[in-house]
């Protein structure tokens, strides 16, 4: 089982900008980690500061910490990606989920609404699956992950399928068409209070590669001497790039969330440029949307944020949330 999270701690005890109900606020305890999960400490180096730490431009010790991660505190036994898929930074995922958790909670009186009965949609679920793992281990909550790759998918199922207890959580399904997002996607009686997204965030894997390059000359570790991955992240064609980038998929995602309004409460998505911001909320006025909010976010020197909005007034949302209680959903074999 995970372990209990550490209690939150004031500004003065902790900097971290991450979420106070993070379970990675401050530095990874390698030591502890090692002990429990020997298999990363082949990965763990002195960084120039004399810490231990990862080579975070080798995929493989993303990869080591990932399994180590998910082990130690959502109680993910096994866990793996194919070669060359996206291996994403834990700490910044979860910040996300607990974010969403709070939008719902300051619509159910402060408290976080928790268990199978609230239905989250993870657009993009990658064959990481890391938004339902943490996002059921933390709140109990069910998702359904969509992808337009096969093999990502085939690998999200292969983690499902290695952890009991989360086959009754986790379902899967395949968007067939690139060109939508929930058309085709949802069937009309499906409910979801929330969905939640992490955009490709380039135009082209050209401007993929160069953004990675750059990123390691800012912090001082692009040595000719040394042959880098193109991406220490790794990542497949749709979860990096799309036409347009960030900006146009998102445009496109709130154009067509207006007409599936009824059927999710709170749509999100991640925007990683702050330049992109201002667009997305002309195109959700542009949409109708009836509330949006935008929650910043920060992981070390990164700076993001996730936009949520809802096509539902507040009379509707609380008529939302009176119908799941009286009419719990089951789960059902084609969930």
């Amino acid at each position: 089982m995970p372990s209990t999270p550490r209690p939150p701690t004031s500004p003065a005890q902790d900097p971290s900008p991450l979420h106070p109900r993070n379970r990675h606020r401050g530095r990874y305890d390698f030591p502890a980690l090692i002990r429990r999960h020997p298999a990363l400490a082949a990965f763990v180096i002195l960084n120039p500061y004399g810490k231990r730490s990862i080579d975070f431009a080798d995929p493989e010790a993303v990869k080591a910490l990932n399994r180590a991660l998910l082990a130690e505190h959502y109680g993910i036994r096994q866990w793996d990606i194919p070669p060359g898929y996206l291996c994403p930074p834990i700490p910044g995922r979860a910040d996300y989920l607990h974010g969403l958790a709070d939008l719902l909670a300051a619509e159910h009186g402060g408290i976080i609404p928790r268990g199978a009965a609230l239905r989250v949609l993870d657009i993009g679920v990658g064959a990481n699956c890391i938004y339902p793992l943490i996002g059921h281990r933390e709140y109990g909550w069910r998702f359904l992950g969509a992808d337009i790759d096969p093999i990502a998918l085939a690998s999200a199922e292969a983690i499902v399928r290695a952890n009991p207890g989360l086959a009754a959580a986790i379902r899967l399904r395949r968007q067939n068409d690139p060109a939508h997002i929930f058309q085709g996607l949802l069937r009309s009686d499906e409910r979801f209070d929330l969905s939640l997204c992490n955009p490709p965030f380039h135009a082209s894997p050209e401007e993929a590669v160069r953004g990675s390059r750059r990123k390691w000359r800012n912090l001082g570790k692009l040595d000719p001497r040394r042959k880098l991955p193109l991406l220490n992240f790794g990542g497949q064609g749709a979860e990096l790039y799309c036409p347009g980038g960030e900006a146009a998929f998102v445009a496109r995602m709130i154009a067509e969330s207006a007409q599936f309004a009824g059927q999710v409460c709170w749509f999100s998505s991640l925007i990683s440029k702050a330049a992109n911001l201002p667009a997305a909320r002309a195109a959700l006025q542009r949409a109708g949307a009836r509330e949006v909010r935008v929650v910043p976010m920060a992981q070390g020197q990164k700076q993001s944020r996730f936009v949520a909005w809802t096509f539902l007034d507040d009379a509707a949302r609380r008529h939302w949330r009176e119908e799941r209680r009286k009419t719990p959903r089951r789960e059902t074999a084609q969930d």
